[in-house]
């Protein structure tokens, strides 16, 4: 008498566990160190959840593993496409799913997936987190008076931003100019404090 395979074996208990494990770091502990942002956590503890479980099942039916990729991917193009997402938010949301495929169906032993998950999650924090290079932010100011505007005040305007705006400003760069208002719309380039 031939019996069902169990979905809930050994195997599936130790790769959803380094999944979660893996997910919980790189969200919690990088994600939102780096960013102070919950608006996708939900967003990427589901894709990444519902990926690793669809894929584990496909995987036992011996389902091409490209194919449920290119399942997933277009199914996350296509709901994202039309959201307000930065590419960083987009990058994050590849690297949990691709988390999920491969805590799904990765070859080798545990330890082997958890380590290798561990070297993504570190490459991302090495590149990511300000260790290697500094992120460069910008911001966007309605400037009012056209004299420091002038190539020679260039730094007085910077320091003047600098005090104005508590930024550690290190560039400046003119976007548009209203002549009649005496007054400039300036990009201003800091680096993000940790």
């Amino acid at each position: 008498m031939n019996q069902e395979p169990t979905l809930f074996t050994p195997d599936f208990l130790w790769r959803i566990g380094v999944d979660l494990l893996s997910l919980i770091i790189l969200v919690r502990f990088v994600y939102h160190t780096i960013y102070k942002k919950k608006d996708f956590f939900f967003t990427f503890f589901m894709f990444n959840l519902i990926i690793f479980v669809i894929t584990y099942m496909l995987h036992k039916v011996k389902f091409s593993v490209g194919a449920a990729f290119g399942l997933f991917a277009i199914f996350s193009l296509l709901r994202y496409r039309t959201e307000n997402i930065s590419p960083k938010d987009m990058t994050y949301l590849f690297i949990v799913i691709a988390i999920g495929l491969i805590s799904a169906i990765g070859k080798g032993v545990y330890w082997e997936l958890a380590a290798f998950n561990g070297f993504i999650i570190a490459f991302i924090y090495t590149l990511d987190g300000n260790l290697v290079i500094k992120n460069e932010l910008t911001q966007t100011i309605q400037y009012r008076g056209l004299e420091k505007l002038k190539p020679e005040n260039h730094q007085a305007l910077i320091q003047e931003l600098s005090e104005k705006t508590g930024l550690e400003i290190h560039k400046v760069s003119i976007e548009s100019i209203n002549l009649p208002k005496e007054s400039a719309v300036i990009k201003v380039y800091y680096y993000e404090r940790r």
